[in-house]
């Protein structure tokens, strides 16, 4: 089962990684970059405690912890308990591939820590964050998705590695969520 689940993957991620082209591959290069971002994360922070001030701050700190909880889990734990080559470690799909020029990546690569942060991320502010944020909230799924799938075109990730991963941080965010608001409840009616 392993192996025609494997034999999968790989046949997918081979179809999806031979999509590139010269207009896409800086798009996708950035996309997979986590500094290009940092303007983004930023607005967002500000946005967030202007609406919700002390406790937008609150809000953030949190941020930072779910995407700590994503991001251990899926490097600090997963990767090396499975150890699954990247696809750009894989000997047997050499030449066959289109890298970035981020290069290959570490040598393991179930699951991505980038897809598990931002559908993380994403997914604790959609159940935290009120429907004045309906457009962040859509935003923040199509820009998990997107970084999800630069992964696979840059070469460095299987589908199941984002896809497992994206798994794992719509289940994190969902349950820091729920602490989040039970707290946030608790305080309010301990006011």
């Amino acid at each position: 089962m392993i192996d025609f689940l494997n034999s999968i993957d790989t046949q997918l991620f081979l179809y999806l990684n031979s999509l590139h082209n010269a207009f896409f591959d800086p798009i996708m290069y950035w996309f997979s970059d986590k500094w290009i971002w940092i303007p983004m994360y930023a607005l967002m922070a500000f946005f967030i405690i202007k609406h919700f001030k002390m406790n937008g701050v609150v809000i953030i700190l949190t941020v930072g912890l779910v995407i700590v909880l994503c991001d251990q889990t899926a490097s600090g734990l997963i990767k090396h308990l499975v150890m699954r080559l990247r696809p750009s470690h894989e000997p047997s799909l050499a030449g066959l591939i289109h890298l970035s020029k981020a290069g290959a990546g570490g040598t393991y690569g179930f699951v991505s820590s980038h897809a598990a942060n931002s559908f993380g991320l994403a997914t604790f502010l959609y159940f935290v964050l009120d429907n004045r944020f309906k457009i962040l909230k859509y935003w923040l799924f199509t820009w998990a998705v997107l970084v999800s799938y630069s992964r696979i075109y840059n070469g460095v990730h299987y589908p199941g590695d984002v896809i497992v991963a994206a798994i794992i941080g719509c289940l994190i965010g969902w349950g820091m969520s729920k602490l989040f608001l039970y707290l946030e409840n608790k305080r309010i009616k301990t006011k």
